[in-house]
């Protein structure tokens, strides 16, 4: 694992900090918004942002920066891609595509037919559409081959039947890609069909989960009866888990989580020192606290070296399994340590949610009450746990 770059990674890096210096839009400096929802905003000004962000990544093929360069991607190497994230989370600029780039339409590269390339690629470069992912089950979450929902071949058409939960970002997609039992009699991980739906069908329903933190970020979604064209599945028929799979073994490098995690606990110290955050805290009061926030700091570059050794493996050409696992893992309960540390060492003053009384705006606060989901989304932490048993440890199953 090598901590520095070369010269021609540096030099990358310097590309990615004059776009970004030059071209993110005043909304994003100020950390407003989110591309994902602007680009469809009622506010002129908001879809300008989405549009002229969008359109300085296009220009340098970063729109898809992972796809080769002959989808109209960005080309990059394991290591440009780490060095362009971190950059982009370091400045909190907004990735743009969403999980049509991220997710989606890496995955048809891989899997999906020439006729799906050349329908959904282009639209996803555009901006023009916005994909989600369609799931998990309400009986059907950690054990995802589990699921129910139906998708009976009816002459040229899938018929789907079944219901979605979790499905973040539904009530603002265009698409869906959605996992279906085409096979009920099958074992489970072999009757399984991943299919593509506008979600402009009829017969789809989203109804909106607002979390504790009053945010409206997940959805359930209901198909009743609703038609896809057969030509819109991806892969074989009752092969669809490992189209699935592919799916989720992008995005492991997990550089984002790291780099938010130092930069809340940077910008927690910074406040603390100020008249204002001495007065709004219990930190000069209390070695404990003190003992607490050194260990997640601690804790936070140990999470910034998962990321490094993850890319690293993926650079040198392996596959991280177990160690992708351990990332997740250290990753989604540092994010709920960092937000119990941050609202103790504001004590009463974590009560307030909003207001000029409110500690950093209140930022731990609504951390502490949305990360109570982070060891459940994207894998428990049982689930990894299990991982690094059986693929790390050797353990026996069972």
């Amino acid at each position: 694992m090598d901590w520095n770059d070369s010269p021609e990674q540096a030099a990358f890096r310097a590309q990615v900090q004059e776009l970004i210096s030059q071209k993110l839009p005043e909304r994003y400096r100020q950390g407003l918004g989110s591309w994902d929802y602007d680009r469809k905003s009622e506010d002129a000004d908001v879809r300008k942002a989405a549009k002229d962000w969008g359109d300085a990544l296009a220009e340098r093929g970063w729109f898809a920066p992972q796809w080769p360069k002959e989808y109209g991607g960005g080309g990059m190497s394991p290591m440009e891609l780490f060095i362009f994230r971190q950059e982009m989370a370091l400045a909190d600029a907004p990735h743009v595509g969403g999980q049509g780039t991220r997710q989606l339409g890496a995955t048809l590269i891989v899997h999906g037919s020439e006729e799906q390339k050349a329908e959904h690629l282009p639209k996803i470069l555009s901006g023009e559409v916005n994909w989600r992912q369609g799931y998990s089950e309400p009986g059907s979450g950690s054990d995802l081959a589990s699921l129910q929902t139906r998708a009976i071949r009816d002459g040229d058409e899938y018929v789907i039947n079944g219901q979605k939960i979790w499905t973040s970002g539904a009530h603002y997609a265009d698409w869906l890609y959605v996992l279906t039992r085409t096979d009920p009699d099958a074992p489970k991980h072999r009757g399984i069909s991943f299919l593509l739906v506008d979600k402009a069908t009829p017969g789809i329903t989203v109804r909106p989960l607002v979390n504790m933190a009053f945010e409206h970020e997940f959805n359930e979604t209901f198909f009743e009866d609703v038609r896809t064209p057969a030509r819109n599945r991806v892969g074989e028929e009752n092969r669809g888990w490992y189209v699935g799979a592919t799916l989720l073994d992008f995005e492991r490098s997990n550089v984002d989580g790291a780099v938010h995690s130092r930069r809340n606990i940077n910008e927690l110290v910074d406040y603390v020192k100020t008249d204002e955050g001495r007065a709004r805290s219990r930190l000069g009061d209390s070695d404990t606290l003190r003992h607490e926030l050194a260990q997640d700091y601690v804790e936070t570059e140990v999470l910034n070296n998962f990321s490094f050794r993850i890319i690293s493996m993926q650079n040198a050409g392996q596959i991280p399994n177990y160690e992708a696992s351990t990332a997740k893992l250290f990753n989604s309960e540092l994010n709920q340590k960092l937000a119990r540390t941050g609202t103790k060492i504001f004590g009463l003053h974590s009560n307030i949610w909003s207001g000029d009384l409110a500690p950093m705006k209140s930022k731990f606060t609504h951390s502490y009450v949305s990360s109570v989901s982070s060891t459940i989304a994207a894998g428990t932490s049982e689930i990894q746990r299990n991982i690094i048993a059986t693929r790390g440890l050797g353990l026996p199953r069972g």
